[in-house]
């Protein structure tokens, strides 16, 4: 028997599925373009767990120089819609851009800043890993370590961004790799 946590964690991931095939040819890329749902591909084991994998946050590089991602390679981003620590990323767009959450307190891997790493309270109780005061997120449409598909969204009315290692938003464009918003 499955526990129920693994259980909520597949419905979330079918959720994302739903969401993001469903409403993504509203979106718009980073080149004022839209992506289209037919150019989709998503599956079930690829996407991110919005708790469990993010113990570690460290610096990796990538064709935008070194941004952080997690102890799985994952790219982590900020949403400029947050104004604080405090995330403001509830919902569907929680369920499109699960928050980085930890149990206990968040790792500092090869680049990272041990004096940038942080947590904040969601609603929900879970603790959200922040980085120079911006709460963490993976993108639902990220299949596998690496991909930078949520870079430039301005999915839920802002910019999505992957951070450097000094925990500034990276704005430049990246290669789409089979997910996208």
């Amino acid at each position: 028997m499955k526990p129920i946590a693994v259980l909520a964690g597949k419905a979330a991931v079918v959720a994302v599925i739903g969401l993001l095939t469903g409403t993504v040819s509203g979106c718009s890329n980073s080149n004022g373009g839209s992506y289209s749902s037919s150019s989709q591909s998503a599956s079930t084991g690829a996407s991110p767990s919005a708790s469990g994998t993010a113990g570690t946050v460290a610096g990796a590089s990538s064709p935008l120089g070194t941004v952080l991602v997690d102890g799985r390679g994952r790219t982590l981003y900020l949403f400029e819609a947050d104004t604080s620590a405090k995330s403001t990323c509830t919902g569907t767009c929680a369920a499109a851009w699960p928050p980085v959450t930890v149990t206990g307190m968040p790792a500092v891997g090869k680049g990272a800043k041990a004096d940038l790493l942080g947590t904040t309270g969601r609603s929900g109780g879970e603790k959200q890993i922040t980085y120079n005061g911006h709460p963490l997120y993976y993108f639902g449409g990220d299949l596998k370590a690496g991909d930078m598909n949520g870079q430039g969204s301005t999915a839920f009315g802002a910019a999505w961004y992957v951070l450097d290692t000094s925990g500034n938003s990276v704005t430049g464009k990246a290669k789409q790799t089979g997910g996208g918003s």
